[in-house]
């Protein structure tokens, strides 16, 4: 299975040097839109994480209680593009205080997580997180429900969900923000 757009294989390793993360934001399509575009990213698919159960399919994510998020992994350069400027994207792409939703679709797989790949990582997208808040309070808006975890298993999510609006320009993309600029 290799990315539609770069035709690199999904499954490949992360080059020496490069870290990775994964995000939960919503539905992993726009998702996933946010994260290819940017200069620095070299590879993102889309998958499950956080659940129970191995190599979940989307029908038993969307309709059993596998516990499961829709995600992106998000494998980048960090002498290219920051942690920092990711998670920017991150906490500015979707809501983080709706819990267990994002706009129209409602259901723990859209809920908002990041699974990190280190300690390292984890301290920096906490902080990011209470920056973020404060930003949010600011301009009155509710409490940030986004579970920072360590990495959990990732399963990739079927074929044709990889880079979908890539191949399907006019698709359905639910995600929205707050239009809260995260602080300078």
């Amino acid at each position: 299975m290799n990315h539609y757009l770069s035709n690199i294989d999904l499954r490949s390793e992360a080059p020496h040097g490069f870290n990775e993360i994964t995000f939960g934001a919503g539905c992993f399509w726009g998702v996933e839109r946010k994260f290819y575009e940017l200069e620095g990213v070299y590879l993102t698919s889309v998958g499950y994480c956080g659940g129970s159960l191995n190599n979940p399919t989307y029908e038993q994510v969307c309709y059993e209680e596998t516990g499961h998020a829709e995600v992106v992994k998000v494998t980048y350069d960090p002498n290219k593009i920051s942690l920092d400027q990711l998670l920017i994207v991150f906490w500015e792409c979707h809501d983080p205080t709706q819990g267990m939703r994002q706009g129209n679709d409602i259901g723990s797989q859209y809920r908002s997580v990041i699974f990190c790949y280190s300690a390292d990582d984890l301290e920096v997208a906490k902080l990011s997180m209470h920056k973020y808040q404060a930003a949010l309070e600011a301009q009155g808006l509710g409490g940030i429900t986004t579970e920072i975890l360590e990495k959990k298993e990732y399963f990739f999510a079927e074929e044709y969900h990889q880079q979908y609006l890539a191949k399907n320009p006019n698709g359905y993309c639910g995600i929205g923000g707050t239009n809260c600029p995260f602080p300078k």
